[in-house]
């Protein structure tokens, strides 16, 4: 029995650049370990002919394929365009119409009836994960009439979003549940369950197919604010998550998906919960042969994040080249894997000098600057001061991270600016005199308010000629 190179598993979408036999193989040759149906497009009857040729090439290769159902859920899409692309322009008007079919070039079809009494003038409307964007003049009857703030070329049923809008619809409905029982005839048994809020809504999909003879496995797309605030619950009833990166990314700040990211991958891992990473890991892959370099350090972060998996969508789907993509995911995983422990290592800086310290191998200038700033952390001190004619001692301190800023007086301009590049270090211009510099510098943190009367702060002192340390002190001082 031969291995795979890497353990990352790897999940494609299956579309038109996808479905055949052999480029079926292809993929799983390359590495793809589940075969994701998005049930929000196509017919009962293409979705059974991809379930048997997925099969029948799993069978072939004797591998493990899992074939995930994902349920199309609540999410909001517009309808049928008259023209397409519609070309939506700044400034221009776009009308939002709950009606079936467009009967204007600028009219846009939404399939959520209930749009009208969801919005109200003001209110931002994103299409196509974002990329375009509406706002709310006037809602009239069955129209919402919108000003294009940043327009594009737009398609026939890309998905629309409100950000803080709570939509009027179950995240599992009845044509949901129509897809479960589908899937389960075919005997498919994992569903992801889209814009999920709750456990109840993962309890609903296992509750149904219990009810049909069947033991379901959920997987839950955090998309939603909602999800995010109930994740504890929801990890207690999915069997699996994938992180829905597009439409979370508008759903919450979009400067607030990576850190999010990062949280929910560690509460999966901490209760042995499988996690998928999911959207635009290889996006410009669907056009082009090779991904940006971004693309390639999002992939790699993501398992360093400790991710299960990481999902391929349009890459796979209707990209050009779904085998390349999929070879390159797992290329990152093979590089990534392999410095993985090398890198977590010293992701943990001070873990890592402590255990140099106690191996008697830690310089004194580690030991100090550590020192400082565990000294800061525990008696929740706000800055960290370092006199210095160089950049050691600023910069040693700013490899730990503090919470702390660190304020770094005494170098001339040019060390200063340098200094500018370090995390957290905040150069001072004061006079540098020799006498009561210490207590010099605490009075102009006072003086400027930056800090408060008899406020304890941590001071760090070197006599350097360049970028050696030379001696080094620390003290802890009231302002």
């Amino acid at each position: 029995m031969r291995l795979p190179s890497h353990k990352t598993k790897i999940v494609c979408t299956i579309g038109p650049a996808s479905r055949s036999e052999a480029m079926l193989e292809q993929l799983m040759r390359l590495g793809m370990n589940v075969a994701r149906l998005n049930f929000a497009h196509g017919t009962h009857q293409g979705h059974r002919e991809d379930i048997q040729r997925i099969r029948t090439v799993a069978a072939k290769l004797q591998r493990h394929c899992l074939i995930m159902a994902d349920l199309p859920g609540p999410k909001m899409r517009i309808g049928e365009l008259l023209e397409e692309p519609l070309l939506l322009e700044k400034g221009e008007e776009a009308i939002l119409t709950v009606k079936d079919i467009a009967d204007a070039p600028n009219k846009i079809p939404v399939a959520y009836k209930r749009l009208p009494e969801s919005v109200t003038p003001g209110d931002l409307i994103f299409l196509n994960d974002g990329f375009i964007q509406l706002r709310v003049g006037k809602v009239s009857g069955d129209e919402v009439f919108c000003q294009t703030v940043i327009g594009g070329p737009l398609l026939s049923h890309k998905g629309l979003s409100i950000p803080g809008v709570k939509i009027m619809a179950e995240a599992v409905s009845q044509t949901d549940l129509d897809f479960v029982d589908f899937a389960l005839q075919e005997g498919v048994d994992t569903f992801g369950v889209s814009f999920a809020e709750t456990a109840a809504d993962l309890l609903k999909v296992k509750e149904f197919a219990r009810e049909k003879g069947h033991l379901a496995y959920v997987v839950a797309k955090i998309e939603r604010a909602e999800a995010i605030n109930n994740i504890d619950e929801i990890l207690t009833a999915a069997d699996a998550i994938m992180i829905a990166r597009g439409d979370m990314g508008v759903q919450i700040p979009l400067q607030d998906v990576p850190s999010v990211q990062k949280k929910l991958i560690r509460k999966a891992n901490f209760l042995g919960r499988p996690v998928i990473t999911a959207t635009q890991m290889l996006v410009s892959m669907t056009e082009n042969i090779r991904p940006t370099r971004a693309e390639v350090s999002d992939v790699a972060n993501a398992i360093l994040d400790g991710t299960d998996a990481v999902m391929l969508s349009e890459e796979t789907a209707i990209g050009r080249y779904p085998a390349e993509a999929v070879e390159m995911i797992g290329k990152i995983a093979i590089s990534t894997e392999r410095e993985e422990k090398a890198i977590q290592a010293l992701a943990d800086l001070p873990a890592y000098f402590h255990a140099e310290a106690s191996s008697g191998n830690a310089s004194v200038e580690d030991v100090v600057t550590l020192n400082a700033v565990e000294s800061a952390d525990a008696l929740n001190v706000r800055y960290i001061l370092t006199r210095t004619q160089g950049r050691a001692a600023p910069c040693l301190i700013s490899r730990f991270r503090p919470d702390s800023w660190i304020l770094s007086h005494g170098g001339d301009e040019k060390t200063n600016n340098l200094l500018s590049l370090s995390y957290g270090v905040h150069p001072l211009s004061l006079d540098n005199a020799e006498s009561s510099i210490v207590d010099k510098t605490a009075t102009w943190l006072v003086a400027t308010g930056m800090v408060a009367k008899d406020e304890k702060l941590i001071w760090v002192e070197d006599e350097a000629s360049a970028d050696r340390l030379e001696t080094l002190s620390i003290k802890i001082i009231k302002a």
